[in-house]
């Protein structure tokens, strides 16, 4: 609850014991970071703290505080736990499915080779950062090939270097 302080043009935050309770949680707990920061702005609000020292112990703006206390004033605690980021989609994910069968199938062994297959796949050519990162994205994930040395350095007991025929033990 927003109380609106007489005399002054901004309003003070005043949490309500169960939405007290909700941003003790949500500021520690909360999956996205900066919902925990959102939280931890407000709950230093509540506390008296001034907006502007709430912004540098937060890591943001005295602006952004600023939204997001109009944010809570207006919609509550789920309006800033509201998270609706959307970056630009790439075209690769339209081939999602395609491109994990693909290489799960048959496994790339560099990236170049993966962003060759992926081309011939989809017709789409893209270079090898992007592929690396899109290639980390649905999961798959670059493993070193290593030789394995034969024989192994250490000699089982049931084999015998001076015998070249079976034998039996006794």
């Amino acid at each position: 609850m927003c109380v609106e302080v007489p005399g002054m043009a901004w309003l003070r935050v005043q949490l309500s014991q169960s939405e007290q309770a909700i941003v003790q949680e949500e500021q520690t707990c909360h999956p996205n970071r900066q919902i925990r920061k959102r939280m931890l702005a407000l709950w230093l609000l509540h506390c008296g703290v001034t907006r502007e020292k709430a912004a540098m112990i937060v890591g943001s703006g005295r602006a952004t505080v600023q939204r997001w206390v109009a944010a809570y004033r207006d919609g509550g605690l789920d309006s800033l736990r509201r998270w609706e980021v959307h970056g630009p989609a790439s075209e690769l994910a339209a081939y999602r499915e395609q491109i994990i069968e693909m290489f799960t199938q048959q496994p790339a062994c560099t990236v170049a080779e993966a962003a060759e297959r992926i081309f011939q796949k989809t017709g789409l050519r893209r270079g090898p950062t992007q592929v690396r990162t899109f290639l980390k994205g649905l999961g798959l994930k670059w493993q070193r090939v290593r030789a394995i040395p034969v024989p192994p350095k250490k000699v089982s007991p049931s084999t015998c270097s001076n015998k070249l025929c079976f034998s039996i033990s006794s």
